[in-house]
């Protein structure tokens, strides 16, 4: 018997969703069938994310112990994200500048989608402050927090809680057991749920395109091509020099994340790969430490092709209506967004909202959102395959700049990744 690799069945479940969708456009019945299929994976996913990022952490910080090499590392992780995605930014401005995808389209012929879901947490946006993230990542309830699956004060009290169990020593030993064992559990749960990967991908993306069809990216092809176009040279030319630097190939980071990378694409969800990449990356020769604090942090911090999204998309709606920004309202924009697009990834369609509180500052009407918000998914999906890239490499540069990199464990898993098979016996 031949077993197909996962990657392939994701790929075969998201062709047959693109054929599924295409032949029942807008037929709400298939919507019906289907959407529950999708909805059941994410939540299954949603359900393993917090238990698996919690025992991580406290594992992982157990096994440092020490306070001042936490904050350290908290430090430079930051440094590191806050550069990369202001690189981001700036490289979405330059491609929106020199592409001009929005000028010439016809808006009349443009469908208008709802925005009108994003708008109650655009205000809770516009407030948002640097201080206002940092105030926020310390839970005044944890028991809350993990209710609402805030992954910043999640991570906050994982790490307290690690460094508690160091310093009781032996005391300790037995909660730390505790945690390594649920966090091992999980990871075999993981395994599980992915078997249903392909099922949740086909629904996913059946009832996308059963619900907007093909023939809604046709007036906004532009967009989509300087999109995708922009990310990918974002992702082999920013993120690959990066990875050059610290002695890495992207490429083989892509080979190593296949999996991954496909099912963020064709689920348009960050959340459905975490434990797979948290995984992945102890596996590569990163620490547990650090991998279990940085993936999780980067969600939240470290959204490279959102970012790069919202700058593009900012400089096409004030194209769309033949607003010609100046450089100084552009580099506002620029700042705008990287106060904004920081510490809010558990924002529903946080892209959307963050576009709604900064088109505002510099004149571009906010109405233009209505006009791409029919395509949203489909570019939803490419900034998502991004953002796992970014966070994935973000790892690990920050093992390698602490020097906690298993070079000879990374060449292993390598090899072992490089001579499976797509299909195996």
């Amino acid at each position: 018997m031949k077993k197909i690799s996962l990657a392939w069945q994701i790929l075969i479940g998201l062709s047959l969703g693109i054929a599924i969708g295409a032949i029942f456009y807008g037929n709400a019945s298939v919507q019906n069938y289907l959407q529950p299929v999708g909805t059941i994976f994410i939540r299954l996913i949603k359900m393993i994310v917090v238990p698996i990022v919690i025992s991580s952490i406290i594992v992982g910080v157990a096994g440092v112990g020490d306070i001042k090499k936490l904050g350290k590392l908290g430090g430079k992780t930051l440094l590191y994200f806050e550069i990369i995605t202001t690189v981001a930014i700036i490289v979405g401005l330059v491609a929106a500048n020199l592409f001009h995808p929005g000028s010439g389209i016809d808006m009349g012929a443009l469908t208008k989608g709802d925005i009108g879901n994003y708008l109650s947490t655009t205000e809770e946006v516009k407030s948002h402050s640097l201080a206002d993230t940092f105030i926020n990542i310390i839970p005044a309830n944890i028991i809350d927090s993990l209710a609402k699956g805030d992954m910043l004060a999640i991570i906050f009290f994982s790490v307290f809680f690690g460094l508690g169990v160091a310093a009781i020593g032996e005391k300790g030993k037995p909660v730390l057991a505790f945690f390594q064992g649920t966090a091992d559990a999980m990871f075999f749960v993981t395994n599980q749920i992915m078997k249903f990967a392909p099922f949740g991908v086909f629904a996913l993306i059946g009832v996308t395109v059963s619900k907007f069809g093909i023939s809604s990216l046709i007036p906004l092809s532009k967009l989509v091509f300087t999109t995708y176009g922009t990310m990918l040279f974002f992702v082999i030319v920013v993120l690959g020099s990066t990875a050059a630097i610290v002695g890495i190939n992207i490429f083989h980071l892509f080979s190593i994340l296949k999996d991954e990378l496909i099912l963020a694409y064709s689920t348009a969800s960050s959340e459905t790969v975490l434990p797979k990449l948290m995984e992945k990356m102890e596996k590569f020769g990163c620490s547990k430490a650090i991998t279990s604090f940085v993936i999780p942090t980067g969600y939240s911090f470290n959204l490279d092709g959102s970012t790069l999204y919202q700058a593009l998309a900012a400089i096409f709606i004030a194209q769309m209506y033949g607003i010609d920004l100046s450089l100084s309202q552009q580099l506002s924009l620029m700042l705008v967004l990287m106060v904004t697009s920081k510490g809010i990834a558990g924002v529903p369609g946080v892209s959307f909202v963050v576009l709604l509180a900064t088109l505002g500052t510099v004149g571009i009407p906010l109405e233009g959102l209505a006009f791409i918000a029919g395509i949203d998914r489909i570019l939803d999906m490419a900034r998502t395959a991004v953002n796992v890239v970014g966070n994935s490499l973000a790892v690990i540069v920050i093992s390698k700049w602490e020097k906690q990199f298993d070079e000879t464990k990374a060449a292993d898993y390598l090899a072992e990744v490089q001579q499976r098979e797509p299909v195996v016996l």
